[in-house]
């Protein structure tokens, strides 16, 4: 399968030629296949916000390229607001860029720049609303007047107006309660099983990624640590606590009674998956 998104041998440094002169990511290569829920994941300074302002054209990089399906996204700088279309990227605590006077009109702000028509940009309004949660008799209040998380969504369904091909995340749930987060993913994982849209899910949290991503980037100092299913990823939770990430308190856990001399994978990541390898535990030790 051909990448929707590959990102070859990208540099970005900050501050060229003064004495701030650094880095933040370096020689980086990855790919995003279609229709993927990719989770990346990084300690802070790792290259993780750099990486994705790239992703859309909102940073230009020092040396490298991003290919859009298959074409530099830079190769015609003049085209470049056409790739923000197709990549949508909604940025921590997007909620205080909400600015119009409704909500309605704040959703159909990005649609409204595309040139659509009055009836596509109200279907897709309604549609992307409706996507978040949010009901019809919210479309004409303030966004002021909204709750943290409503705000959020409102922001998130800013960007999925837009139809883009590739939607990205950066801590989307950051400083919400957990209610508010799970209402937040739940409703992500709803949009990406029945639109098929490639998700990109930055987060800190690896409950978050663990439980929603299918595939998981690791980044260190600006480059690929390491990528592969969470399980593949987990298995090697050692060496992720080793660079300073955290890694769910469920693999926590297994790990801890892994080294006490249970016969427990360690590459354990759910809840789910570790009940049932101590039920098996509990049904062999019943039959020796």
């Amino acid at each position: 399968m051909e990448p929707i998104i590959r990102v070859n041998n990208l540099t970005h440094t900050y501050s060229v030629g003064t004495p701030f002169e650094r880095s933040a990511v370096d020689g980086l290569c990855m790919d995003v296949l279609p229709g993927e829920f990719l989770g990346i994941i990084g300690h802070t300074g790792s290259g993780k916000s750099t990486l994705i302002q790239h992703l859309n054209g909102l940073l230009k990089p020092t040396a490298g390229q991003i290919l859009l399906d298959g074409r530099d996204i830079w190769e015609n700088p003049k085209e470049i607001r056409k790739v923000r279309f197709q990549v949508g990227l909604v940025f921590q605590y997007p909620e205080y860029q909400l600015f119009e006077e409704t909500v309605y009109k704040d959703i159909a702000f990005g649609p409204g720049n595309m040139g659509l028509s009055r009836e596509e940009i109200d279907r897709r309004v309604r549609q992307a609303a409706a996507f978040v949660g949010l009901s019809e008799d919210m479309l004409e209040k303030s966004p002021f007047e909204l709750s943290g998380g409503q705000k959020r969504r409102v922001a998130i369904a800013g960007v999925i107006a837009m139809e883009p091909k590739v939607l990205i995340l950066d801590e989307p749930t950051a400083g919400l309660d957990p209610a508010g987060r799970e209402k937040i993913l739940s409703q992500l994982r709803a949009y990406h099983r029945e639109k098929g849209t490639t998700i990109l899910l930055v987060s800190h949290s690896m409950e978050e990624i663990a439980q929603n991503a299918d595939r998981i980037v690791v980044l260190k100092g600006g480059k690929c640590l390491m990528s592969g299913t969470p399980r593949e990823v987990f298995a090697r939770a050692e060496e992720l606590e080793e660079v300073g990430l955290d890694i769910p308190q469920v693999t926590k856990v297994a790990l801890a009674l892994r080294r006490r001399g249970l016969d427990i994978d360690g590459a354990v990541y759910t809840v789910e998956e570790l009940k049932n390898a101590l039920l098996r535990l509990k049904g062999g030790a019943s039959h020796a």
